[in-house]
């Protein structure tokens, strides 16, 4: 049996710069612990739809993130995401989008975890978009750190 490695902020942002996804569209983590994670992404033309607001795929790939990094600070590192739903509330557009989840309860190999995504513009308050909910679940899988 593979123990989870423990998921500290350095690790978790090596983890997010080894995926090839996020580093396509810009991800940051910027806070990490205590059963919550905070991801930014720069909102740019690429990563709109046809009526210019940020894809609705983008902010379901923001939350899938951060709920499976919420759920990290209490499961471990290898944890994969179960299965999410996502409500679109608004259309997102501005200078970036902050997704922000918080483990709701956790058992010692399960997490179900809430995330809510703001589109953010500097001068203005930020614009509550989309919320999910989700389920993740820690994995018999050894997480390989690459030392960068």
């Amino acid at each position: 049996m593979t123990t989870s490695t423990a998921l500290t902020f350095d690790l978790a942002q090596q983890v997010l710069a080894a995926q090839p996804f996020a580093q396509l569209v810009g991800t940051e983590i910027t806070a990490f612990g205590d059963g919550a994670a905070t991801l930014i992404i720069p909102i740019r033309p690429e990563l709109g739809q046809q009526f210019g607001f940020v894809h609705g795929g983008v902010l379901a790939y923001a939350a899938d993130n951060a709920l499976t990094f919420a759920a990290g600070t209490v499961l471990g590192a290898n944890v994969l995401t179960g299965g999410f739903s996502v409500t679109y509330l608004r259309p997102a557009a501005g200078d970036r989008l902050r997704a922000q989840a918080k483990v709701t309860g956790a058992t010692r190999r399960q997490a179900v975890v809430s995330c809510e995504i703001y589109a953010e513009t500097a001068g203005s308050e930020p614009v509550l978009c989309a919320v999910a909910q989700g389920t993740t679940r820690s994995v018999e899988r050894a997480l390989e750190a690459n030392g960068s």
